[in-house]
Formats: C-alpha cells, structure tokens, sequence
C-alpha cells in the first residue's frame, strides 16, 4: 500500500511538469519550420525564403505541415495515453454570453488584422498569392493552429495543477510569450505584440468554450486567419 501512494504521488509530480514540456513540445513543433525555412531549405534550393518559387513554396508548406502533423499525433497520444489527459472529450453545452463573447474576440482579433494588413485578410492573400499559393497558405494555417492551441491546451493544464485556479487563462499567457514573442525576433516588434494579443485572447476562447478543443480550433483558426 505504501509502495502504490509513492508511485502515484510520483506520478502525481511527473504530470505537473510534463504538461509544461508538452506545450513546450509544441511550441518546438512551430519552431521545426524556423529551421527548414532559415537553415536547410536555403542550402536545398540555393536561394534565400525572400527568393523562393511558388514551387518552392509549397513544398516548404508540406513539409511544415507534415512535421507539425506528426507533432500534433504524437502530443495527444502521449497526453491521453501516458497521463490520462482525454483533450479531445466533448464539453458542456455554451451559454449565450459565452457565444457572445467569443463573437466579440472574433471582431477585435479581425480588426488588428485589419489594421496591420491596410483591408482585408484573406482576400489581400488571395490577391498576392493566387488561387493555388492561397490554398495550401491556408491548409499551412490550419495545421499552425493545432500546434498553438496544444501549446494553450498543455499550458493551461499544467499551471491549473501548480496554481488550484481554473478560471485564468494561463494557456493564452503561455501562448503569447511562446509563439507569439517568437515572431518578434522571424517578423517584427509590432508582430510580436500582436501575437501576445492575440495569444492571451485565445486563451480566453479556449475557456469560454468550456475547454472543447472542436470549438475551440474552429474558433482560433478564424481568429488566426480573419
């Protein structure tokens, strides 16, 4: 009896800082793509990102998309299988404020978008890339979403088991000064901040959707993409 309470409190301590090193796993699964695009690809093709062909491109995206799948695959098996961590369980039904106020993160998430791109988002994209570069851009955006709302995911769990509140977004903190401080130093300082926003923000989403990962991918990925 005395040998089982040890190996569970044991377990006990390995979860509160292995859910921390899953969200950091997936942040290194974003990081995976810094490597191709700065340091392999560039001695592949010969050519800086900056010079790139649409082909070129898009086998950059595949290959991105690929990794982070494999990532994502491995992330949930390990949280459900290893440590009992069920992600993908349905939730609780929402209430209308909650509704209410997811609708509200949409707009302001598409009004810095709007902002920082002079118009609109997708069509701006549209517009630059064409229809084929427009289209795995946006499969890329799809599978970038999985990875950061892990890194919200994991985050969340693990400073919820170090802290007892369950009502922080902790998950939106991690995730802004992860993925989202990153962009300052691969994009810019305006970037950064907006990633932090918008990190935080989704945080929040993910609670206000009673932690059901569905809704909240679909919800994230507009915010992301709008």
């Amino acid at each position: 009896m005395r040998n089982q309470n040890k190996k569970m409190k044991a377990k006990s301590e390995v979860k509160r800082s292995d859910f921390l090193g899953l969200a950091l796993y997936a942040f290194l699964g974003l990081g995976m793509e810094v490597i191709y695009a700065y340091f392999l690809e560039p001695i592949f093709y010969r050519t800086s990102m900056e010079s790139w062909s649409a082909g070129q491109t898009i086998c950059h995206w595949i290959l991105t998309c690929i990794t982070w799948g494999i990532f994502v695959y491995v992330l949930i098996r390990k949280a459900e299988g290893k440590y009992q961590f069920p992600i993908m369980t349905k939730r609780n039904a929402m209430h209308l404020w909650q509704w209410g106020l997811c609708l509200l993160f949409l707009v302001l998430a598409f009004g810095m978008d709007y902002a920082d791109w002079g118009g609109f988002k997708v069509y701006l994209e549209f517009i630059r890339r064409g229809p084929l570069l427009f289209v795995f851009q946006y499969i890329y955006y799809a599978f970038e979403t999985m990875l950061f709302l892990l890194i919200i995911v994991f985050g969340q769990k693990a400073c919820e088991v170090w802290f007892q509140r369950t009502n922080i977004p902790y998950g939106g903190i991690i995730c802004g000064l992860t993925w989202g401080l990153a962009h300052v130093f691969t994009k810019n300082l305006f970037t950064g901040l907006l990633g932090l926003a918008l990190g935080f923000a989704m945080g929040g989403v993910y609670l206000l959707v009673n932690r059901d990962l569905r809704k909240a991918y679909v919800v994230l990925f507009l915010m992301f993409v709008l």
